[in-house]
C-alpha cells in the first residue's frame, strides 16, 4: 500500500472537494493526509468520509512560513480536532493580511492592462482562502496566460514586480506552535527552493526547534533530488515523509499518489510518522 501525505482541496487552492479527495484516495488504494494551506476547516467533512469509506487518513496543514526572510512551507500532521479552534485564530491574521495582499496584486494587474476582477474570483472560490493560483486561473479563463506556471513566470512571482508577500510566520515558531498542539511538523519540499549545502546549514535550528521530519519525496524532485532528501534525512535523524501536492484540476500534470508518474511513497513512512505520533501521546 502507499501514500500520499500532501494534498490539497477546495478549502484553500485545489479543485477537489475532501470527500472527493477522499473517494480518489479509496479509487487508488491510498493513505491521505489533507495538508491545506493555512487553514484547517476541510478536515471535519474529509476526516467523517474517511471513517465512512474505511480510508486511513490524517488532518494537517501546510503553514507558508519565513526563514531569514525566504519563503519555507511546514506541514503539521496528526493535528487533533480538539485543536482546530488555536490553528484557525492562528492563521486568521495571515488571512487578513493575505487578503490585502491579493487585491493589491490584482490592481497592479489592472494597472498593467490585465482586466480581471477580485469580487468574481471571490465568488468562484467560495470555499477557500483565495491566493495566486486563483488569480492565475482567472489570468488563464481570460485568455492571458496559457498556463498557471506561466502566469507565475511572468505576472505572479515576487520578482515580476507586482505581488507583494504578506507578513508571514516564522518557520520555527510555526515549529513550536505544532509541537505544543501535539502536531507534527514536517519541513516541504525544501530542495524545491534551496540546495542541499542551505538545507544542512539550516536544519539544526530548526530540529533544536521542534522539527519532527522532511518530504524527501515529492512531485517537484527529480530521482536525485529524492537520493539527496533521504541521505540528508538520515544525517540529521529526520522521519521522512511525502507526497504529491495534489491540487486537482489546479495543477493537472501532478496526480494523487503518484505526482508526475515517479513517485510511489510506502505506507511504512505514514507507519512510522504514527509511531512518533503515538509515542508523544
Amino acid at each position: 500500500m502507499s501514500c500520499d501525505l500532501h494534498t490539497h482541496t477546495n478549502h484553500s487552492d485545489g479543485s477537489s472537494t475532501p470527500k472527493e479527495l477522499v473517494a480518489l484516495a479509496k479509487e487508488h488504494n491510498l493513505i491521505i493526509a489533507l495538508t491545506d494551506h493555512n487553514t484547517v476547516t476541510g478536515l471535519a467533512e474529509f476526516l467523517s468520509e474517511a471513517d465512512r469509506l474505511g480510508v486511513t487518513a490524517i488532518g494537517g496543514t501546510e503553514f507558508s512560513t519565513v526563514y531569514h526572510g525566504e519563503e519555507f512551507h511546514l506541514l503539521g500532521l496528526f493535528i487533533d480536532p480538539d485543536r482546530y479552534g488555536e490553528v484557525e485564530e492562528l492563521c486568521r491574521e495571515y488571512h487578513l493580511l493575505k487578503e490585502e495582499s491579493n487585491i493589491r496584486l490584482v490592481e497592479r494587474l489592472c494597472e498593467a492592462g490585465y482586466a480581471i476582477d477580485y469580487a468574481s474570483i471571490k465568488k468562484r472560490n467560495v470555499k477557500g482562502n483565495i491566493n495566486r493560483a486563483h488569480i492565475a486561473a482567472e489570468l488563464m479563463e481570460k485568455g492571458y496566460v496559457g498556463s498557471v506556471s506561466e502566469a507565475f513566470d511572468r505576472l505572479l512571482d515576487e520578482k515580476c514586480g507586482y505581488y507583494i508577500p504578506p507578513r508571514r510566520l516564522e518557520l520555527t515558531d510555526a515549529i513550536r506552535f505544532l509541537r505544543g498542539i501535539g502536531a507534527l511538523p514536517v519541513l516541504a519540499h525544501p530542495l524545491k527552493d534551496i540546495d542541499a549545502t542551505q538545507l544542512r546549514r539550516m536544519l539544526p535550528e530548526l530540529i533544536d526547534a521542534g522539527l519532527i521530519g522532511m518530504e524527501t519525496m515529492h512531485s517537484s524532485y527529480s530521482d536525485e533530488s529524492i537520493a539527496v532528501s533521504k541521505e540528508i534525512a538520515r544525517e540529521y535523524g529526520l522521519l521522512e515523509s511525502g507526497g504529491s501536492d495534489y491540487h486537482g484540476s489546479i495543477k493537472p500534470g501532478v496526480r494523487l499518489g503518484v505526482g508526475k508518474g515517479n513517485l510511489n511513497i510506502p505506507d511504512s513512512v505514514y507507519y512510522g510518522l504514527l509511531e512518533v505520533k503515538n509515542a508523544e501521546k
